[in-house]
């Protein structure tokens, strides 16, 4: 039988190191913490090579006297909580103790530290956890922590660092989120004798914002507050112009600490849907406070993640401002100019300096996409078929100022509580001017502060899908009937699909039936769609099921379809319209409430700015 036996300190010491030691940026992220949680005003962060070699941590905080010096490399000692209730209440940003342990046990450190009341400091030297120390030495006010050579004595865990460039784009992503969340205090990240960031402290968090990502992003920014109880949410989310291939710029910060979350990050995804493409991801910057006592913040070791006391509370919270926010905002794409400044090129070609290879090509191939998109592109302009104009006055819905008594200021109840901004009115066109097609695909007018463009498509797919949601959410969709119902064979999987999913597709319009096998019988299709092949309708709709994924939530699966019943019923880039079809459309965008995007997240709508026609042509 194998023996039980007390593991020696300096194992302890290694395996925390393993839990909580992932890389260097794990040790520039403790030491920064430490240096904030000592109230420090400014933190001077040096490494070599990405951090393997040397990682410094200098601050003009409380610092330390001798006797606590030996206490902070000791395991489990901090000062940050006292007993067990402690940990239900943690207001710091470090609180479990054995950060400098772990990470003395796996390097050779050397911690410097100074009270303001002392005449001179002390320093500790711990070299693979062996300690030499403390004796008197000079240095300023606060505390300076440095280790040499990470995992000199544990290869294995040092074999699987990666190349200089990636451990150094994690150092300046653990560094950027503290700053980012602490805008008061003056940030310094050197590397290898090279300034990469210098973050003079600034009380507007926009500034500190655009120090590190650049003034274009800074000014997209959109203001979010709310107060519910006792949990306020306060912070900036990007206007849908600016977004990104993964969620990286997804920044949340809960009591000034930096947290992932997916419960918000989806709750992010739902307030942006219909402004952003497929496979793109808003950007925000948001903190939550609220009572220690409602949060579990021990529930990883690096400290990550965290678990609400009601998640589901903070959810809507979240969800409700950014929506409400963007309902009263006018989100109408506007002609950003050409290239990227200066300023902004400038600084992030000295992040992007930080990356590896795979990271710099993906983040200039974002700043190229940004830079060089021009104002007039339809990415499917050519996938889009052509059709029959035939019915399709039908489907160019008549403005409802003329359907409802009262003239054009009759908003139907759902929009009348909706009040409009002074950007969005001078989005309106004035007084209905004469609106022009080009190349059969776009609309052009004038509006109070410029010209605007409208994609045909784009903007007919958003009125259809607004009008058709709302029939839908009143169960009054209309229903064509088959006199002889269509037969349609399908896989096993497909016809499984499209029967577990009869109720949504019936709130859709959509009837369907079991034949016997793997067939299933079309009964009924939205009325709307009268040009389409109903078994072509059910093989798309069959894609959309399988496509979700195990267990599609239903709305996920409704709102897709209704996505994809708009786009089919909308005229399409290419069809010619009629002075009366353009002006329909033209005066039903100021109805609807997301008119700046259609369902897919693309821009339904340019404006160019007088600002900017007279700078093209040479009159400023």
């Amino acid at each position: 039988m194998p023996t039980i036996r007390q593991l020696p300190q300096s194992v302890v010491n290694k395996i925390a190191a393993g839990e909580v030691i992932e890389r260097p940026a794990s040790v520039v992220k403790e030491f920064i913490e430490n240096s904030v949680d000592a109230g420090a005003s400014r933190v001077e962060v040096t490494v070599e090579q990405g951090g393997v070699d040397l990682v410094r941590v200098a601050d003009d905080g409380t610092g330390m006297s001798a006797d606590q010096l030996s206490l902070a490399v000791a395991s489990h000692a901090t000062s940050k909580i006292a007993s067990a209730e402690d940990l239900f209440r943690v207001g710091t940003l470090g609180f479990r103790g054995e950060a400098l342990a772990s990470i003395a046990a796996i390097s050779q450190l050397v911690l410097r530290s100074r009270t303001a009341d002392a005449d001179a400091g002390y320093e500790l030297i711990v070299n693979g956890g062996l300690q030499e120390g403390p004796a008197p030495c000079g240095c300023p006010v606060g505390t300076t922590v440095e280790i040499r050579n990470l995992f000199f004595n544990t290869p294995v865990r040092r074999k699987f660092l990666r190349t200089t460039q990636t451990e150094m784009g994690h150092v300046t992503e653990a560094f950027t989120r503290i700053a980012l969340a602490f805008p008061r205090v003056h940030f310094l990240l050197r590397h290898n004798d090279r300034t990469i960031l210098d973050l003079a402290p600034h009380e507007s968090w926009r500034d500190r914002i655009a120090m590190l990502f650049g003034d274009e992003l800074a000014e997209s920014l959109i203001w979010i507050e709310n107060k519910e109880g006792d949990v306020d949410l306060s912070g900036y989310v990007a206007d849908p112009s600016q977004s990104r291939a993964n969620n990286r710029m997804q920044y949340l910060f809960l009591n000034g600490r930096h947290i992932r979350d997916r419960s918000l990050q989806h709750a992010l995804g739902e307030a942006y849907r219909g402004l952003l493409m497929t496979g793109r991801y808003p950007i925000a910057f948001l903190r939550i406070e609220m009572s220690p006592e409602q949060v579990d913040v021990n529930v990883h070791p690096t400290k990550l993640e965290v678990r609400f006391q009601d998640g589901g509370r903070i959810y809507s919270q979240l969800l409700g401002s950014l929506r409400n926010k963007f309902l009263t905002t006018d989100l109408t794409a506007r002609h950003p100019g050409q290239g990227v400044p200066s300023s902004m090129a400038t600084q992030t070609e000295t992040t992007i300096a930080t990356f590896d290879q795979g990271q710099a090509a993906e983040a200039r191939r974002e700043i190229s996409a940004w830079a060089g998109a021009e104002a007039f592109r339809h990415t499917d302009a050519t996938a889009e078929s052509q059709v029959d104009r035939q019915g399709r006055m039908d489907l160019i819905p008549q403005p409802r100022s003329h359907q409802l008594p009262g003239g054009p200021s009759s908003l139907p109840p759902d929009h009348s509580g909706i009040p409009r901004t002074t950007e969005e009115q001078a989005s309106v066109p004035l007084g209905a001017p004469p609106a022009m097609q080009i190349h059969n695909c776009y609309l052009i007018t004038e509006c109070a502060d410029g010209i605007m463009v409208i994609d045909q498509h784009a903007l007919h797919e958003r009125i259809l899908y607004e009008q058709l949601r709302d029939k839908v959410l009143g169960g009054s969709v209309e229903t064509q009937s088959l006199l002889v119902p269509e037969p349609v064979n399908l896989t096993p999987q497909e016809a499984a699909a499209v029967l577990d999913a009869r109720e949504t597709l019936h709130e859709m319009g959509i009837r369907v039936e079991p034949f016997g096998g793997d067939t299933v019988l079309v009964a009924g299709y939205p009325a709307m769609l009268a040009n389409i092949n109903p078994a072509e309708l059910l093989r798309q709709v069959v894609d959309l099921l399988l496509d979700g994924g195990p267990g599609p939530h239903r709305r996920d699966i409704l709102d897709e379809l209704l996505h994809m019943v708009s786009c089919k019923a909308a005229v399409k880039a290419g069809d010619r319209l009629t002075p009366e079809e353009i002006q329909a459309l033209i005066d039903e965008r100021r109805l609807v409430q997301d008119s700046h995007h259609c369902p897919h997240g693309r821009p339904t709508t340019w404006i160019f700015s007088r600002q900017d026609l007279d700078r093209k042509f040479g009159r400023i």
